[in-house]
């Protein structure tokens, strides 16, 4: 199992790499027949690869902010990508007000940045980034400016990383050596508008009758190649030799044949095509190669696990884990997750905007939908027999059903009560 050796003098570097909006299954090293994803497969290969990873939410501000601070979205309140919508303009100056107050809910959380701060961390923020301007999370540097006025959404200038350009991530790189750095790397990929090189789009039109889902293929691997673009620079500078690396995924995405665009029981679900994803870590010297496909892992334990590579303590409210800690592995049992309306309903009561909540223990998710959605019935989903979740076995498993209700329950009491609502 992994673990840590001595704690060393200097923390290490840290940078966290987050795709968006791509299937658990869609790398080569995860099984995909047609993919090809060479430089993450090598990096698979070469850390401590979880296959059983989850998302805290199937949508990416709430997903991204939980990883952010540690905590699920009805802790952090940070649980839509926008606020309610007013009146009939997309962004009257009433609703850029609301906002705001959503912008808000960064600057009071107790952020990575700001706890690696403490430390003498300095960071950065490349990527798709929700929370207004980088300093807002507590960056110390970044490239998003977050102003309405200037198109500022969910990333502006930092959603040319990737794409454009990774010349911001590189000059970070190359920074005061005698400080570590934590790196907030979302390049906005393979996520949509699905773009890829000709040269990469060309070979997977053979392999496909759909042009959507090939180009979809396409971005995959074009996301691939940046990521080793990355590594290939730690490697270079000598940094890999002290940085750990973490690899995740905000939401899931099953792409439609017929349209760009995503097919249902995978982004904004509560199935595995939304939520579930691989999750990697690589530290040299201190962890060793290992594919783990029977822990529960979640992405709610990104922070706990960085904060202790940094010697530092997971706050108070943090449900997740040290991913290096086996003694915490071996103890886990389950992970949790919920699923909320795009626009919220309201932007400070966070039951106001749930949909969904599930949990997933061993063999066994549980579903449980709440009124907002319509949906009546419960569901139960043996996921190692039948991982696209194709036969509902609640009715033939009642004693499994409430055993996990009652996870849920003492989980988050005041959701799974408004569940229950009519």
């Amino acid at each position: 199992m992994p673990g840590f050796g001595k704690p060393s003098a200097l923390p290490p570097n840290i940078v966290l790499i987050i795709s968006d909006d791509q299937a658990w299954t869609d790398y080569g090293f995860m099984g995909h027949p047609a993919i090809r994803t060479p430089r993450l497969d090598r990096f698979a290969h070469q850390g401590v690869t979880f296959t059983r990873g989850y998302s805290a939410a199937p949508l990416c501000c709430p997903s991204l902010a939980s990883m952010l601070t540690g905590l699920h979205p009805h802790q952090n309140r940070i649980t839509s990508n926008d606020p309610p919508r007013v009146g009939d303009k997309p962004w009257p100056p009433e609703r850029l007000a609301l906002r705001a107050r959503m912008i808000d809910y960064y600057e009071r959380s107790a952020t990575l940045p700001r706890l690696l701060a403490r430390r003498g961390y300095r960071s950065f923020q490349a990527g798709k980034w929700w929370g207004g301007g980088y300093a807002r999370g507590g960056f110390t540097a970044g490239m998003t400016h977050g102003d309405p006025a200037r198109g500022g959404r969910h990333g502006d200038e930092g959603l040319r990383i990737g794409r454009e350009t990774m010349q911001p991530v590189f000059d970070f790189l190359a920074g005061p050596a005698a400080r570590p750095f934590f790196l907030w790397f979302a390049p906005m990929m393979p996520h949509a508008p699905h773009t890829p090189p000709e040269r990469l789009l060309q070979p997977y039109r053979k392999s496909t009758g759909s042009i959507h889902v090939a180009r979809y293929w396409a971005m995959c691997e074009w996301w691939d190649e940046i990521c080793g673009q990355l590594l290939d620079r730690l490697d270079s500078t000598g940094l890999s030799d002290n940085t750990l690396v973490l690899y995740t995924c905000d939401n899931g995405w099953i792409q439609r044949p017929d349209a760009p665009a995503f097919a249902p029981r995978s982004k904004r679900s509560q199935y595995d095509g939304g939520v579930r994803t691989p999750l990697i870590l690589r530290w040299p010297g201190r962890t060793r190669p290992l594919r783990d496909e029977r822990t529960l892992v979640s992405n709610l334990d990104l922070a706990p696990t960085i904060l202790r590579a940094a010697n530092l303590e997971p706050e108070p409210g943090m449900q997740g884990i040290n991913l290096l800690d086996s003694a915490a592995l071996a103890r886990r049992e389950a992970v949790f997750g919920s699923v909320y309306t795009h626009d919220a309903v309201d932007i400070d009561r966070p039951v106001e905007n749930l949909e969904y909540l599930w949990a997933v223990e061993g063999a066994w998710k549980l579903i449980l939908p709440g009124p907002r959605t319509g949906a009546k019935a419960v569901e139960l989903y043996n996921v190692l027999e039948d991982p696209h979740e194709n036969t509902n076995l609640a009715p033939e498993y009642p004693g499994h059903v409430a055993r996990i209700r009652k996870r849920i329950q003492s989980w988050w009491p005041e959701g799974a009560a408004a569940l229950q609502k009519p």
